[in-house]
């Protein structure tokens, strides 16, 4: 009976031992803490730091099935680091949950971004290049990233204002900062295409 006794004690003991550990090891690994950064960070840069995981999921996807080149599969790779460095450093320097729309380029794709593609070599911290990006920094990460954050419309439309009021100043202090041919007037961005009913 007693053997009993103890044998059922050590039941319970190695049950509640069992459980209490699996606690411990179910909040180690909980997706907030997974990373290092959740608790860093506040919802907005944990949500944008789970899209760029999303985009390396199907870039490693993609590569998985051949759909495309070890080339293209690097460079995106590092693309995706890039964004993930530039914001991390962005969010840590301002101490705000706030991450702006960036573009990372390398210096043959800078066409997508502009008309007339501007010399990376000119590029300064935090230009305003087009009147729609501002240039953040050159980010080495397997190849040379130039990241720029896109102006909001608001940061647009104070920059247009400024430029009524003062064109000769502004566009004789910010190199390639000038409209590329772009009337003060104009907007600068695309009206948005209506869709068939």
């Amino acid at each position: 009976m007693s053997k009993l006794i103890s044998l059922r004690r050590l039941f319970i003991s190695l049950s509640i031992l069992s459980l209490l550990s699996g606690a411990a090891i179910a909040q180690r690994s909980s997706p907030s803490e997974s990373g290092g950064s959740g608790s860093e960070f506040g919802p907005v840069m944990r949500a944008y730091l789970g899209y760029l995981s999303n985009e390396q999921e199907v870039v490693d996807d993609r590569a998985s099935r051949r759909e495309i080149t070890s080339t293209y599969y690097r460079r995106n790779l590092s693309r995706i680091r890039a964004l993930r460095q530039m914001a991390t450093q962005l969010v840590r320097q301002s101490g705000n949950d706030y991450v702006p729309e960036l573009e990372a380029v390398t210096q043959d794709e800078l066409g997508t971004l502009f008309e007339i593609p501007p010399k990376a070599a000119t590029f300064r911290a935090n230009e305003i290049v087009a009147n729609k990006f501002r240039f953040l920094a050159a980010v080495h990460t397997g190849e040379v990233f130039y990241l720029f954050a896109r102006l909001d419309p608001y940061e647009q439309a104070e920059l247009i204002q400024r430029q009524k009021k003062d064109p000769v100043a502004l566009s004789a202090g910010s190199g390639v900062g000038g409209a590329n041919g772009q009337r003060v007037g104009q907007t600068t961005s695309r009206p948005r295409r209506a869709a068939p009913k």
